[in-house]
């Protein structure tokens, strides 16, 4: 028996989802068939995106401290990371992700969040039904990844959702070391928490780019997830020209 296609939207306003995004998938059954990428017109609030802001004031010229941009690059990781573990149900843990995210970005030291980060990453790395609920989703190679243009940690995780949440907890230890580091950020030092800016685009655009790819296929239910363990951020788009929605 045939199933008939069904076309189903998600976004662009939904909690623990990149704002701004839109997914028209086409369903048969329950399994991803087809992906169109759209999102609204990016108009940031802000004069530079949030989560690059420390690397973007380098760039211009302006003094930023290495603790300061390891600081953002950690609070950008907690966020994600929060919004990846509420998309699975995981409310408790998001939960203190978000409290220390915020700690972070209002100036906790490293010794300050040093307990509480150590048992959040320990609890999610020791945690066999979270790994069996995501491990498998997502899969996307590091060869893969370089081809989109992907320079950050999705590049570096070479591997499913579960990879991509331990290298953003990976990442988040290394960061803690010079959350307090008053030595000026190195002016080669262009590697925001999504990859490398300045380049020919910016990393979000990567991240959309391999999504049509990474859902086709797909259970339905596990869509969200796919997406939240990338994590584009959309005001990143506003760095560059923007080509148009990608289809799979």
């Amino acid at each position: 028996m045939r199933l008939d296609q069904l076309h189903v939207p998600i976004g662009p306003a939904l909690s623990d989802w990149p704002a701004g995004l839109i997914l028209r998938l086409t369903l048969q059954g329950d399994v991803v068939q087809d992906v169109e990428v759209d999102h609204l017109p990016v108009l940031p609030s802000h004069p530079l995106p949030f989560w690059d802001e420390p690397w973007l004031r380098a760039a211009q010229g302006e003094e930023v401290t290495r603790g300061s941009a390891a600081r953002r690059r950690c609070a950008a990781h907690l966020d994600s990371a929060g919004r990846l573990l509420a998309v699975v149900g995981w409310d408790d843990v998001a939960l203190r992700c978000r409290r220390l995210r915020d700690e972070v970005l209002w100036g906790a030291s490293r010794e300050g969040i040093g307990g509480d980060l150590r048992r959040m990453v320990r609890r999610v790395g020791r945690s066999r039904p979270l790994r069996w609920s995501i491990a498998g989703l997502g899969e996307l190679s590091a060869d893969r990844a370089r081809a989109a243009g992907l320079t950050g940690p999705a590049l570096a995780a070479d591997g499913d959702a579960y990879d991509r949440l331990l290298m953003w907890l990976s990442e988040i230890e290394r960061g803690r070391a010079v959350l307090d580091d008053a030595r000026p950020l190195a002016l080669d030092d262009r590697i925001g928490p999504r990859g490398r800016l300045g380049g020919p685009q910016p990393p979000s655009r990567g991240l959309l780019d391999v999504l049509p790819e990474l859902l086709t296929g797909a259970e339905f239910a596990c869509a969200r997830i796919i997406v939240a363990s990338l994590d584009p951020d959309l005001d990143e788009l506003a760095l560059a020209p923007v080509p148009g929605a990608a289809h799979a």
